[in-house]
């Protein structure tokens, strides 16, 4: 056979804790269900989620998960973006709902993805078709620390495990170290902070990452980690 099609079928609270989050991501609607069974059916474009209420569900203990292969994993990840600083005023970085940014994952065979972590604890991971180049390379020192910390928070959901790598490795600076792989490290270890509640911890690590010496190449090429920082300032709690 061909052409056929799966569809996840994932669980949530409530319906009405779900469906506002992904429309702001672009979705829409094209089926709701109130009785007998609560069920709701959301589409864009080539992508359709369907999600199963469930009052007792605690989206902490959830397990759902489903993987979304894209050609254009920096395309979506933007729109997403922009669809959250229109509904919610900011990026949604921490807490649940939350966005993940676009990382290279050392376990996924060289791809880079990005992860949503939906209102029912769902993580929707978008991995990108094509690999990501230079994955192949074994990087050393910070690097090496920022990908097993990638591994471990944005694939296995181990925020604090991720963050002891970090740590150890930041407070073993190496002179061969890449200032920009430095910013990085910085800027993912405030995001780390910021999931595990350590918003003062995340404020300072910000403010690291900005003190840095970068080159102009640098700047260019860290474009979108500075706005990852601008997102997560944006989240923190006021002074």
């Amino acid at each position: 056979m061909a052409n056929e099609t799966t569809i996840p079928l994932l669980p949530c609270r409530l319906l009405d804790d779900v469906a506002p989050f992904y429309q702001a991501l672009g979705f829409e609607v094209t089926y709701r269900q109130a009785r007998p069974n609560p069920y709701l059916a959301l589409r864009r474009e080539d992508l359709n989620l369907h999600f199963f209420g469930m009052p007792e569900f605690d989206p902490a203990d959830s397990y759902g998960s489903c993987l979304v292969v894209v050609d254009d994993l920096v395309g979506i990840h933007r729109a997403f973006a922009a669809g959250l600083r229109a509904a919610y005023g900011k990026v949604l970085v921490s807490g649940v709902p939350r966005m993940t940014r676009p990382r290279a994952r050392g376990n996924d065979d060289g791809h880079t993805g990005f992860s949503i972590v939906d209102p029912g604890g769902n993580w929707i991971r978008f991995v990108a078709r094509a690999r990501t180049p230079g994955t192949d390379e074994d990087p050393a020192g910070l690097a090496r620390a920022l990908r097993n910390a990638v591994v471990q928070a944005d694939s296995r959901g181990n925020p604090r495990q991720a963050a002891k790598i970090l740590d150890g490795a930041l407070a073993r600076p190496d002179a061969t170290d890449d200032p920009a792989v430095h910013v990085e490290a910085l800027v993912y270890r405030a995001e780390l902070a910021l999931l595990l509640d350590e918003p003062e911890a995340a404020r300072d690590l910000l403010r690291r990452a900005e003190a840095v010496p970068l080159g102009a190449e640098s700047h260019e090429r860290l474009a979108d980690t500075r706005q990852h920082a601008a997102d997560l300032t944006a989240a923190l709690p006021a002074d």
